[in-house]
């Protein structure tokens, strides 16, 4: 292994363990309404970007992006469907639904596939389609169990599923990507605050110092986690990126049944086996795959 790609696996395996560590942040802000937390995560990721932005001195590739509707349509519906996760996620894990979260992303990977061949037209190998097959039984198995859709784990795949698409074929980086989404979500993140504010249901005229320091602290976390992705991406093959995502959510998994001792009935357990044999599947077949397609030494 080079020394980019030591790098790359230590900053996309940093990123999902804080991924998946997650939850230990936002329930310490149990108190506060998951909009008003959302809010505080926009306006202060956008302010950490823009530092990030000044200090780099790169401000250049902004005119050409809001020159551009086109652009600028898909990025408000990319900050639309992050927003929308974003909730969800936050609004679980203080609901005590971090098993539902830690399902989500773990179907994540298999709704790429989908949407992969739904909407870009990619043409999913057989061991892919017995992966999404697999998955598909479990969340049947999960609603009949509950007698409802598990809606917060497809909710949660399939916002960052169709976010993720969006994100592959838009022509910015990481960090140019976030600011935009900030920025486009920015007015209604600080329209909220002040009408929350004004009416007196602010955290931050009833809040404590803590809070207030975990709000601020939101910001930079998000950016920061997004960044090392980005930088763990651009080193390594897909398929060691592949199989690291599943630290975040096997990480959630954990803390939902033994942190926070949440429900977890073997009826239950039955559905989560079936979405990890279709895991199990999906990643053999991806290092079958780049195992076939890698270059031969001379």
């Amino acid at each position: 292994m080079t020394n980019e790609s030591s790098k790359g696996v230590l900053y996309a395996a940093a990123a999902y363990a804080a991924w998946g560590l997650f939850p230990l942040f936002f329930k310490q802000l149990g108190h506060v309404g998951a909009q008003e937390v959302v809010a505080h995560r926009t306006v202060w990721s956008l302010l950490f970007v823009m530092a990030l932005l000044l200090v780099k001195k790169h401000f250049s590739w902004m005119r050409a992006v809001l020159g551009q509707p086109k652009v600028l349509a898909a990025f408000a519906l990319s900050a639309v469907l992050l927003a929308t996760n974003w909730l969800i996620y936050v609004w679980a894990v203080q609901n005590d639904h971090v098993l539902d979260a830690s399902l989500g992303y773990f179907i994540n990977p298999l709704v790429n596939v989908a949407l992969g061949f739904a909407v870009l037209h990619e043409r999913p190998r057989k061991l892919q389609w017995l992966a999404v097959g697999l998955a598909a039984a479990g969340v049947v198995w999960l609603t009949v169990q509950a007698g409802r859709l598990p809606w917060v784990a497809l909710s949660l795949a399939f916002s960052f599923g169709f976010y993720g698409l969006l994100r592959k074929i838009a022509p910015l980086g990481a960090l140019e990507g976030l600011t935009v989404e900030t920025l486009v979500l920015a007015p209604i993140a600080i329209g909220a605050l002040a009408w929350w504010s004004l009416q007196g249901h602010s955290a931050f005229v009833s809040g404590d110092s803590f809070t207030l320091f975990m709000l601020l602290l939101s910001g930079p976390l998000t950016a920061i986690t997004l960044l090392l992705f980005a930088s763990g991406a651009r080193r390594i093959p897909m398929t060691t990126l592949g199989l690291l995502q599943y630290i975040a959510p096997t990480t959630q998994f954990v803390l939902g049944v033994w942190l926070y001792h949440e429900p977890f009935q073997s009826s239950r357990l039955v559905g989560f086996a079936l979405i990890w044999a279709a895991l199990a599947v999906y990643s053999l077949e991806s290092l079958l795959r780049s195992r076939m397609t890698a270059p031969q030494p001379a």
